[in-house]
């Protein structure tokens, strides 16, 4: 909750803390989350991609690989608050978190956070034969590293985060989350 007295401050409500169901993500809600992602800066945090919005048929495409878990967070009521999707990559025992996207009208308001935490949650109950858990993000995209490190993510050493990142399009800062 932020508090003080500017005009930019606000109060946290209840459906602020509500946000804490994890659906299965259904390719219907496809264009609902495309529409979150409006911008260029915006799209290449999200996907890596360029262009100033993903089409839903991308992003409904996305849910249907074998090796992915889509999910939505909703609020008690059911209204998605963000998606995630769960990477399942069994040669290296590891579950990647990624493409996680805040609805533009609950960002800064620790729905990433929430996320974060219960897509980990999710990949540790769903997947115990994945050990580890990670995830990438575009080193200049501040505020997910600091909501990633808030849900106890840390950044792997600058050797790994080179060797990681050899054959990627971009250079990302890769997080591990302890065992």
């Amino acid at each position: 909750m932020v508090s003080g007295t500017n005009s930019g401050a606000r109060r946290a409500t209840a459906r602020d803390h509500g946000c804490v169901i994890l659906l299965p993500f259904e390719v219907a809600r496809a264009e609902l989350v495309a529409s979150w992602a409006v911008g260029n800066e915006v799209v290449r945090a999200w996907c890596a991609a360029e262009g100033d919005r993903v089409p839903a048929e991308v992003v409904a495409g996305w849910s249907q690989a074998d090796d992915v878990e889509a999910y939505l967070l909703t609020d008690d009521a059911g209204d998605p608050r963000a998606y995630g999707e769960l990477w399942l990559d069994d040669a290296e025992g590891e579950v990647e978190l990624a493409r996680l996207l805040v609805a533009p009208e609950h960002r800064g308001r620790g729905v990433g956070t929430r996320l974060t935490r219960a897509l980990t949650a999710r990949a540790r109950q769903a997947h115990p034969e994945l050990p580890t858990v990670i995830l990438r993000v575009r080193p200049e995209n501040e505020q997910a590293i600091r909501c990633y490190t808030t849900a106890g993510f840390v950044a792997l050493p600058e050797e790994e985060q080179a060797s990681w990142n050899e054959g990627q399009r971009f250079a990302y800062h890769w997080m591990v989350l302890p065992a």
